[in-house]
């Protein structure tokens, strides 16, 4: 067992006593103390120094040139450009409805064909003589109902011996019209105005009944062909005309007027296909030439637009700076949609502020600047 010590007897002793207990304690929260004032002194003494050598270099640092834009209130649109291409109005599928050999060929690939201009004739030799011999046989069925007829005036012969021979004769009417229609087949003419994408008929070629004879496109009018992403078919369903660039003609913009858009995804990437009607009078444009549709999805006026590349992005923030009095002034901004080059701006500037489009990105919050340009109209200005 340890000893222990001695109480004090006397009150001197006794306060002796309890400095000397608590005597380390005190040393260190006094220590603590210290070194807590001694921090906070510091970090002070830190923030005066660096503010100091910031207002040096303010002072020292030049105004900054700079270009800035009187804010005005503008229309904005909402834009998708969606690739597409082009189809022929009509596609046809010519087909032999005859059996024969080909003749004659009277177009080539390429040519622009009218609505009954015959394209190739058949054979036809075989033709004329099962007319021929329906034809006779007509006439004598013809002639044996007439005099039937007038037998059975006479009562000689009952009505269903004359029903049986107007039977007959309205057969062999019905056997000339076959014979007289499979003769006109022998001559194939084109059923709508078109050109001749392809052509199958050749002279000295044996055709069976639904050979491919030739193909006809019709092209005075095309489809445009766009596939339209899920996401916007609500917008683009109310549209009515659609603007369109065709890349094979100088980027020529012709208009397209809706004319289908499907209820249901036409691929497996679950576009919607729009078809869009486009005159084409002069046949320039033709099928497979690519497109590019220009979709104003939502139009907003009274609003304000921006140069993109004036709004600074930093640390999931975005803001502009604008002048005033010569002082380039930090603003928070809200971003909406965005048109070419021009973004709106939803929140954090208004009507009449100077926003700086240039040099910008080389000042700060309070710096002082110098406007050597007012642009009106940021298309007159592009970086």
């Amino acid at each position: 067992m340890e000893p222990q010590q001695p109480t004090p007897a006397t009150s001197r002793a006794k306060t002796v006593f309890f400095i000397w207990k608590v005597l380390p304690r005190l040393v260190l929260l006094a220590m603590l103390v210290t070194i807590v004032l001694l921090f906070m002194t510091i970090s002070k003494k830190k923030e005066l120094i660096a503010a100091d050598k910031a207002a040096a270099v303010s002072k020292e640092r030049p105004p900054i040139n700079s270009v800035v834009y009187p804010v005005q209130p503008t229309t904005i649109r909402d834009r998708i450009n969606l690739p597409g291409s082009v189809e022929a109005w009509t596609s046809l599928e010519l087909m032999a409805r005859v059996d024969g050999f080909v003749t004659e060929v009277m177009v080539k690939e390429g040519d622009e064909v009218k609505k009954d201009q015959v394209l190739a004739k058949i054979d036809h030799d075989d033709y004329k003589i099962a007319v021929q011999r329906a034809e006779a046989a007509y006439i004598l069925a013809k002639a044996d109902y007439e005099r039937d007829q007038n037998v059975f005036a006479k009562g000689v012969i009952p009505k269903a011996e004359l029903d049986a021979q107007r039977t007959r004769m309205l057969t062999a009417k019905a056997d000339l019209d076959n014979a007289r229609l499979q003769l006109s087949r022998c001559i194939i003419k084109a059923p709508i105005n078109g050109v001749i994408r392809r052509l199958d008929a050749e002279e000295g070629l044996l055709l069976s009944i639904a050979d491919p004879v030739a193909q006809i496109l019709k092209i005075e009018k095309v489809k445009a062909i766009i596939g339209i992403p899920e996401s916007d078919v609500p917008a683009v369903r109310g549209l009515e005309e659609i603007d369109l660039t065709v890349q094979a003609l100088d980027n020529r913009i012709i208009t397209g007027r809706k004319y289908f858009l499907s209820p249901s995804p036409q691929t497996t990437a679950r576009l919607y296909t729009l078809e869009l009607a486009v005159p084409n009078d002069a046949r320039e444009i033709l099928p497979g030439m690519f497109i590019r549709a220009d979709i104003v999805k939502e139009m907003i006026t009274n609003t304000i637009a921006v140069p993109f590349y004036s709004v600074i992005t930093r640390n999931d923030e975005q803001f502009v700076y604008v002048e005033k009095d010569g002082v380039a002034h930090k603003r928070d901004v809200e971003l909406g949609i965005m048109e070419d080059w021009m973004i709106q701006i939803t929140d954090g500037l208004s009507i009449g502020d100077r926003l700086i489009i240039e040099g910008h990105r080389d000042i700060e919050d309070g710096q002082k600047i110098k406007v050597v340009k007012v642009v009106n109209n940021p298309n007159e200005y592009t970086l």
